[in-house]
């Protein structure tokens, strides 16, 4: 795999005041659920080891029965759930926008436990889990992970999902390899895993830790993160089962309660979801002595680190015959990634990359900022987002935003016409995480193939990060085969953990059969995206990268646009259809989708 070129610490285009190349370190909120006392957490810690031996013990049977009951106790769970969310993100309650924390909360947590249950029953009837297809291309293994089901293709329609293994590795041997843990005769070490829960999206903390009990036979601890701790109850009543069983255990507080965890000696396993400077802190310790670790290589702990921790994500326009009408949907499409989430996103779209060639170029910007220009404007509940965002806005003095700045605000930001020459350009190297984006026109050739060759050397080489990335291109594009040929060579190419085709680099995340993570190869001192994966519905093993392929201009408005009147609607719709398979909640649901 050829090496990423590290960004250097020295360059002319980033402030004096932010730390960039990688994530910018998020100021710590003050507590609104009481910090767990160091008698709990050892408490806790204790109870979780007792139980561990005794849950790897635990049979199909009774594990499908757990799921069927986390199916109920989390749709019962949901609408407290997602009105504490919104409200903590400032979206009023008669918002279409509530159905933001419908779909990436609850619904998605339901998704995951319905995906879980389907294979464990594979597993219980067949002894294996099984995928819609496994294929050899090139040598390389490609599992087909969706449309699974009726239910995929009603939900999903025209997305497909594979998952790439990692080369080397044959079909016969992924066969095998798949669902381990519950294959007669395996035996798995009993472990306690401490999951570090994310603090901008609800599902993220429930979905790792269901990825360390159902996949790895991990009893879990989960300490939420500060910034959404409040969600703390309401994610527990969703998994009580769970802790009923003694398999699962929540807790709180910040910095000190999370340094303390991860040194613990009953720890056995950490997952990270946040940020690369936290990271480092865990696997090598915090302030000079951790940056001297690192410079050294000396690990402090001997446990395995798995993570998750944001990118530079881009966004890659192949020219094309598009129309009026094209443009305006991909314009829309591109802010919609922003906008999302107010974009505290680690998969928002940061770097918008086009052929400076094209005619349609500038028509795809102002369609762009035609959508930013009627986003309604979002509370930048995420500590740090202001000073985030000055920094990026002062950096660039042609930054364009839309909205109120005033008061602490993070109006949604454009920043077009980046240099795509310097390699340390601060929009290229720090993940903004908030409202930004910005844009930059290659002057490749004007073969096609060509510039998609220097587009993905921008990103593999230039851009921080290797969780997501996007590629738009036309179908007509698609009918010429050398086109076609270069966007493929393109999806190989790219060094991310999922490639996406057309739409939402989030929809990788939120389909949750494919696997979710960075790009194999990342090492403790660039750990980049970070290592492992989650979600990952038939439990393969050897995981290169997830594939997601969806249609140019679906027929429907996609329910994640910011702009779709219905989401709050759709959100409780999707949750049920999801937890019930009851066909009275899927037509709810389409009729409501459609008519976004």
């Amino acid at each position: 795999m050829p090496a990423r070129r590290k960004a250097s610490r020295m360059t002319t285009n980033v402030p004096p005041d932010i730390d960039r190349c990688g994530s910018v370190p998020i100021p710590e909120p003050e507590a609104r659920v009481p910090e767990t006392a160091v008698d709990d957490l050892d408490a806790a810690l204790a109870t979780l080891r007792t139980q561990a031996q005794p849950w790897t013990e635990v049979g199909l049977t009774e594990r499908i029965d757990l799921l069927d009951e986390l199916l109920e106790t989390t749709l019962d769970a949901a609408p407290a759930w997602t009105a504490a969310a919104a409200a903590a993100k400032g979206i009023d309650a008669g918002s279409p926008l509530t159905g933001e924390d419908w779909i990436s909360g609850p619904a998605l947590v339901l998704r995951n436990l319905a995906l879980l249950r389907r294979t464990l029953t594979q597993i219980d009837q067949t002894g294996a889990p099984q995928p819609p297809s496994i294929d050899e291309v090139d040598g390389q293994v490609r599992v087909g992970v969706m449309p699974a089901d009726v239910l995929d293709r009603l939900l999903f329609t025209g997305f497909s999902a594979e998952v790439r293994l990692q080369p080397g590795v044959s079909a016969a041997e992924a066969a095998d390899r798949m669902g381990r843990i519950y294959r007669s005769g395996y035996t798995a070490d009993p472990a306690v895993a401490l999951v570090l829960g994310a603090g901008n999206v609800s599902s993220i903390g429930p979905m790792d830790a269901l990825y360390q009990l159902f996949a790895l036979d991990r009893v879990v601890l989960l300490k939420m993160n500060p910034v959404n701790e409040h969600l703390g109850p309401h994610i527990g009543e969703a998994l009580a089962p769970l802790v009923r069983a003694g398999v699962l255990r929540v807790v709180y507080g910040g910095g000190e309660v999370g340094a303390y965890l991860t040194d613990h000696d009953e720890v056995d396993a950490i997952h990270i979801t946040g940020s690369d400077k936290t990271y480092e802190a865990i696997v090598f310790g915090p302030g000079e002595a951790g940056a001297t670790a690192k410079e050294r290589g000396e690990v402090r702990r001997s446990v395995p680190v798995t993570a998750e921790l944001g990118n530079v994500t881009p966004v890659i326009v192949v020219p094309g015959p598009w129309s009026d009408r094209d443009l305006a949907f991909h314009g829309e499409n591109i802010a919609s990634m922003l906008t999302n989430n107010a974009g505290f996103n680690c998969i928002a779209s940061r770097v918008i990359v086009q052929h400076r060639a094209w005619a349609q170029r500038h028509g795809l910007l102002d369609a762009v900022r035609a959508s930013l220009r009627r986003a309604e404007p979002r509370s930048p509940y995420y500590p740090g987002a202001h000073e985030r965002w000055t920094s990026f806005v002062e950096t660039y003095g042609h930054a364009e935003w839309f909205g109120p700045d005033g008061d602490g605000q993070v109006p949604f930001t454009l920043i077009p016409e980046l240099d795509p020459d310097p390699e340390d350009d601060l929009a290229f190297t720090t993940e903004a995480f908030c409202g930004v984006m910005a844009e930059v026109a290659l002057d490749a050739a004007r073969s096609i193939p060509e510039y998609l060759e220097a587009a993905v050397r921008l990103c593999n080489e230039r851009l921080w990060g290797t969780l997501a990335a996007t590629i738009i291109v036309h179908p007509a594009s698609l009918k010429d085969p050398l086109i076609d040929e270069a966007v493929e060579r393109a999806i190989d190419r790219l060094q991310y953990g999922s490639v996406v085709v057309n739409h939402n680099p989030g929809a990788a995340y939120a389909f949750v059969a494919p696997s979710w993570g960075a790009y194999p190869g990342a090492t403790p001192d660039d750990i980049q995206s970070g290592v492992g994966v989650v979600h990952n519905a038939y439990l393969l093993e050897d995981v290169q990268k997830s594939v997601i392929r969806g249609p140019f201009r679906p027929p429907a408005k996609p329910v994640w646009f910011h702009t779709h009147r219905r989401m709050d609607r759709v959100g409780p719709r999707l949750a049920e259809a999801l937890a019930t398979g009851s066909p009275l909640a899927i037509a709810g649901l389409a009729g409501n989708a459609l008519r976004g």
